[in-house]
């Protein structure tokens, strides 16, 4: 049985619905699978089980190396836009005081030209063609005024090589401050502090990779789907409930006995599950549009929500 006419009929000017279709135009939606979810366990700027975790205040958790090295290359590159915008800022004064001598002799030449006119040119040159017997040079006998000169180089010709303007980049002043690499708040080295994890040694050994932790309290393994809490007095982690419970009743730590107090309960930051009920965004969305009269389908990402 053919099939019908309509679907197959592609001359006319306009894209049909059923074109459309099969190009993929539109929004297109694909929910996250557990590849693209940052375990618990994770570090932020690795990506991998972190090795000596550290946490900001914040409760991004990172492997001590990584963020000493980030926050290392942030404190060099602060120093080089600092150098940067220093030496723009020298540039800037030596061009002020050059503008300043510019205006003062351009003030002088009209003044002298006010005073005394135009001073014709002479040449001794008698190979000079443009030379008439009165010894004048024709249009090159008389100075350029400085007005001219000024009219020259702001003159908005584009298309002559001369006058083709030039973007000056300003180098702004940086800031002072590292920043956390995921929360792009303000961070410190010494506002860092280490967790601990109470490991699951339950089922024998493990590899590096397949290590599971526990809540020292409850003896719950520890995954994506609670909320951790850890200590930065102590560097402890529990999950939430018996944070809530214990911890900030009892301004004691469960593990070591050490006290804390309210401000030292850091919650800690993880990815999503992959339902719908948890609080991250899952759905990653593409915008697919069709490109001016070629019939290829040009990919535009889109923001996720």
């Amino acid at each position: 049985m053919p099939q019908r006419h309509s679907k197959n009929n592609n001359d006319l000017a306009f894209f049909t619905y059923d074109e459309k279709r099969k190009l993929g135009y539109g929004t297109q939606r694909e929910r996250l699978g557990k590849d693209s979810i940052k375990p618990f366990d994770a570090c932020s700027l690795c990506l991998k089980p972190f090795i000596s975790p550290m946490s900001c205040p914040k409760g991004h958790v990172f492997c001590k190396e990584c963020i000493l090295e980030c926050l290392l290359a942030q404190k060099k590159d602060i120093i080089r836009k600092q150098a940067a915008h220093e030496l723009q800022k020298k540039q800037d004064k030596e061009e002020e005081q050059d503008k300043l001598a510019a205006q003062r002799a351009r003030e002088l030449d009209a003044f002298d030209q006010q005073n005394h006119g135009a001073v014709p040119q002479y040449s001794n040159d008698s190979r000079n063609r443009n030379q008439d017997k009165n010894g004048f040079h024709g249009a090159n006998s008389v100075k350029t005024t400085s007005f001219e000169e000024e009219a020259l180089r702001t003159m908005k010709a584009f298309w002559l090589p001369s006058a083709t303007p030039e973007a000056t980049v300003k180098v702004d002043a940086p800031s002072s401050h590292t920043t956390c690499p995921e929360g792009n708040e303000k961070l410190k080295m010494k506002s860092l502090f280490p967790i601990y994890l109470t490991e699951d040694t339950s089922e024998g050994d493990r590899g590096s990779l397949d290590k599971s932790y526990l809540c020292p309290s409850c003896k719950v393994t520890l995954t994506n789907t609670l909320t951790l809490v850890a200590v930065s007095s102590c560097g402890h982690v529990f999950c939430k409930k018996c944070a809530d419970k214990f911890l900030a009743v009892d301004k004691v730590c469960l593990e070591c006995s050490k006290g804390c107090k309210g401000r030292d309960l850091v919650q800690l930051e993880k990815g999503g599950t992959g339902f719908a009920g948890h609080d991250e965004g899952l759905v990653a969305t593409d915008f697919k549009h069709l490109g001016s009269g070629s019939g290829l389908g040009l990919v535009r990402p889109s923001s996720k929500v």
